[in-house]
């Protein structure tokens, strides 16, 4: 079966983003959100190199300002189990004489280095081979041994964590305990260490394989050295494994510290396989997605631009602590796949506790499926301009160039990718309806006189609406590409096909769909889009550019992009220019712009540097650069300087009191 490289690709590139941020304490999604990501890597390219892959890239270099060390043994990432099933399929590929089975902790990893039973080091996961050195911080931290009562030479592995307790006393501006318990622990002044516990749950002794052969024995000797250790227990079969999941996953929000599954082992210690990048002989055996089950009543369709999105609506269902009667069902593929019909009884999953979804038919039983079942009708026609809708299988639409509705999206696009706040949504609606901008070449042709014959306008409001639109601009042509609202292609993807080489528009439009689906990121089916949606809007292009406000660009020379590498984030109002011309500014010098403070952030461009806004503090715990308009003005004059300007140093909430016990 040929692969999916468009998916893969994608794959690939969230799977990496996700783990960076995750490995550096800023975790964008959710422990289940990542695993089906890496689920369905794994599913569709098995041998994929990313699978063997470990950590975060780009560690080593120390650029963070920690000193780096190697791990004694590598902290290689688990074979995952998502259900018992899988979980069995391991079971009897290993066949273990007996099953240890441990608390799977959500922290942050660290590895204890001793000699002769003095702390020399303690190294955070970074890549699995190479972290930061973090002693001094570990020193602050509950649990953390500086002499052991033993002469041991080797590594204790274990997991920082953070109390739900102290987090919902002190640290809520953190999404959660983990992001808490990484972010505190890599602080350079050591500040809030002290709200950290380092709790066990491995060893391995230097030179030594012989040192522990047994993990259940393995555990007392770190409990008797005075380590916490996490949960631990035995089971002689896999069925008493897969009941004690069920057991711990319906307790564990009463834990003081989360959990996210279980690690099961071999009772018996395999250096060798510790040592390997993804060790065979122990697995993490998953909690499933808070799951709730409910009936499907009907299938609404939601309408944006071209698509029609299908929307179950079920009977109401308490999920995630909300309660939930509208359920994302994708496209009618998913529809045909799970054999859905009005009255099935659904499974309903909320990705990252938040949108609910419908994953599949419930287990047969969970619930009474009273009445007929009926087939669920896809609209076959356009509600607005009445063609035949095409049913693509990923994609329902309407394939019109001419429909009103996708007109108008075209239209609220390009006034949204230009930030023209003045031409509000009901001001373009009203020119829409009385058929005066029906394309975006039409705005240019308006005048003041005639916007000031419209309901609460003015002769002033009309006159600033009109200098907005007219105002001069160059445009990136990933920018320009993406106001014409090509379905599903954003200005994300067209910078792809610039950095690819397809740097003008006369490129793009000579370019195949085989030319485009050969850039990374992009495939076949998003090539086909782009090639097809070139075609449609050539003349509304061309009939823009002739204008002569809006112009496209020249592609940038290598020496004029000194900005190249940075990356900006715009808080508040700016006096000199709106945001969205100081994001083009700096793209057209290479940079990038980012809507949020984050951990690899160069500048966070404000009015007021030292307020105490979300985004400033954030800036000041990761190390960002915070600088003002001015500041900002003067390095577009002078990019080159950009990288010569002082960082800022990180600052924080100091911690004011120990946390309680765990067990």
């Amino acid at each position: 079966m040929k692969k999916d490289t468009s998916r893969i690709n994608a794959l690939e590139r969230l799977i990496k983003r996700y783990q960076d941020s995750y490995y550096n304490g800023e975790a964008e999604i959710s422990d289940p959100e990542f695993d089906i990501l890496w689920d369905e890597l794994k599913s569709l390219d098995p041998d994929n190199p990313l699978i063997k892959k470990i950590g975060a890239d780009g560690l080593s270099d120390g650029t963070d300002g920690f000193p780096k060390a190697k791990h004694l043994i590598p902290m290689g990432s688990q074979e995952k189990a998502a259900n018992p099933e899988e979980f069995r399929e391991w079971a009897a590929k290993i066949a273990p004489r007996s099953y240890v089975v441990q608390y799977k902790l959500d922290g942050a990893s660290l590895e204890l280095q001793y000699k002769k039973g003095n702390l020399e080091a303690a190294v955070t996961r970074g890549d699995g081979v190479i972290g930061d050195e973090i002693t001094k911080n570990a020193l602050r931290m509950r649990g953390v041994l500086a002499k052991l009562d033993v002469d041991f030479s080797g590594g204790i592995r274990g997991e920082v964590v953070m109390t739900r307790e102290i987090w919902k006393s002190k640290y809520q501006d953190k999404a959660n305990c983990r992001n808490a318990a990484n972010g505190i622990m890599r602080r350079k002044d050591g500040l809030g260490c002290e709200d950290l516990t380092l709790i066990t749950y491995d060893a391995a002794a230097a030179g030594k394989d012989k040192y522990f052969t047994d993990e259940m024995k393995k555990i007392a000797w770190l409990k008797e050295r005075g380590f916490a250790v996490t949960e631990t227990r035995e089971f002689s079969d896999p069925e008493a494994v897969i009941a004690f999941r069920v057991e711990t996953a319906e307790k564990r929000k009463k834990l003081s510290v989360d959990i996210d599954g279980l690690v099961v082992k071999d009772r018996a210690t395999d250096m060798t396989d510790l040592r390997r990048t993804r060790p065979e002989r122990q697995i993490a055996f998953k909690f499933e997605l808070e799951t709730a089950f409910s009936i499907l009543r009907e299938v609404v369709w939601s309408e944006s631009g071209a698509t029609y999105t299908p929307i179950g609506i079920i009977d109401p269902v308490r999920l995630a602590g909300t309660t939930v009667q509208r359920a994302n069902l994708n496209n009618p593929d998913m529809i045909r796949a799970m054999g859905l019909q009005i009255g099935s009884a659904v499974s309903v999953v909320k990705r990252g506790e938040i949108i609910p979804k419908i994953e599949g038919l419930a287990p047969e039983g969970v619930l009474n499926e009273e009445g007929e079942k009926t087939a669920i009708q896809f609209p076959a026609a356009c509600g607005v301009c009445g063609a035949d809708l095409v049913d693509g299988g990923t994609r329902l639409y309407c394939p019109n160039p001419g429909c009103p509705k996708r007109l108008h999206h075209r239209l609220d696009k390009w006034v949204s990718v230009l930030d023209i706040r003045e031409l509000g949504e009901k001001l373009l609606g009203q020119l829409f309806e009385k058929k005066r901008v029906v394309k975006i070449g039409d705005l240019y042709t308006l005048e003041a006189e005639e916007l000031a014959e419209f309901e609460r306008m003015g002769e002033i409001s009309a006159a600033k609406v009109v200098r907005h639109i007219r105002a001069k601009r160059e445009l990136p042509l990933a920018a320009f590409i993406a106001g014409f609202d090509l379905e599903g292609v954003g200005e994300l993807i067209m910078e792809k096909a610039v950095s690819a080489g397809f740097d003008t528009l006369e490129k793009l439009r000579a370019a195949s769909v085989q030319d485009l689906a050969a850039v990374y990121g992009l495939g076949e089916v998003t090539a086909k889009t782009i090639v097809e949606g070139l075609k449609e809007c050539a003349a509304e292009m061309d009939e823009v550019l002739a204008k002569g406000i809006i112009s496209i660009a020249p592609p940038a020379a290598a020496d004029a992009i000194p900005l190249k590498g940075f990356s900006f984030c715009f808080t508040g109002e700016l006096k000199s220019m709106k945001r969205n011309e100081a994001e083009e500014k700096i793209k057209a010098l290479g940079a990038s712009a980012k809507s949020s403070v984050v951990k690899d952030l160069s500048y966070l461009v404000t009015n007021d540097p030292e307020s105490g806004s979300g985004k400033n503090k954030k800036a000041r715990e990761l190390g960002v650069s915070i600088i003002s308009e001015e500041q900002f003005l003067s390095l577009l004059e002078h990019p080159q300087d950009a990288g010569d300007q002082a960082k800022i140093s990180r600052q924080g909430k100091t911690g004011k009191a120990r946390q309680n016990e765990l067990f």
